[in-house]
């Protein structure tokens, strides 16, 4: 990759190794499956971020494989809310530095509550966005889990 994000400057400054995974972007599907098809990894080992937001929390950043969904109540017990909802695409850049479809759990604004999916531990390394469309980070999960104090929790349905 040409530019580095600051997920990778991130990574970079704590000597923490990772692999970039390039693919073409397709602006009608920005979706995860979609992008582990195209670099040919199993959908298990490639983690979406999402961001939300909880009653008595405020911010927290979920890691999920691409193809499950966050059980909103599980979430909500798991991060100590009563309640959480999903941060509205408008206002993630101004509370992430990162636009839809390139959110890294890495390297944003602030560091916010992160949980990881627990099917991550099945794997060595899992995938996460570098912080830009069309590039994903392949790390080890044990430095991603250390790197951003992620804890790991069963978020699906």
């Amino acid at each position: 990759m040409k530019t580095k994000t600051n997920a990778m400057r991130r990574l970079d400054a704590a000597k923490i190794p990772y692999e970039v995974f390039e693919y073409p972007v397709d602006e009608n599907d920005l979706s995860g499956k979609h992008i582990a098809d195209e670099i040919g990894l199993p959908h298990e080992m490639v983690f979406k971020t999402l961001v939300a937001k909880g009653d008595k929390t405020g911010p927290v950043v979920f890691c999920m494989p691409v193809d499950l969904e966050i059980d909103l109540k599980k979430a909500a017990r798991v991060t100590g809310n009563k309640r959480i909802e999903m941060i509205h695409v408008k206002d993630l850049l101004a509370l992430t530095g990162y636009i839809r479809g390139g959110c890294s759990p890495i390297g944003m604004k602030k560091q916010f509550p992160t949980y990881l999916h627990e099917t991550a531990e099945r794997f060595e390394k899992i995938t996460v966005s570098s912080g830009t469309r069309g590039a994903q980070l392949l790390l080890k999960v044990s430095d991603l889990l250390a790197f951003v104090g992620a804890k790991l929790a069963d978020l699906s349905e």
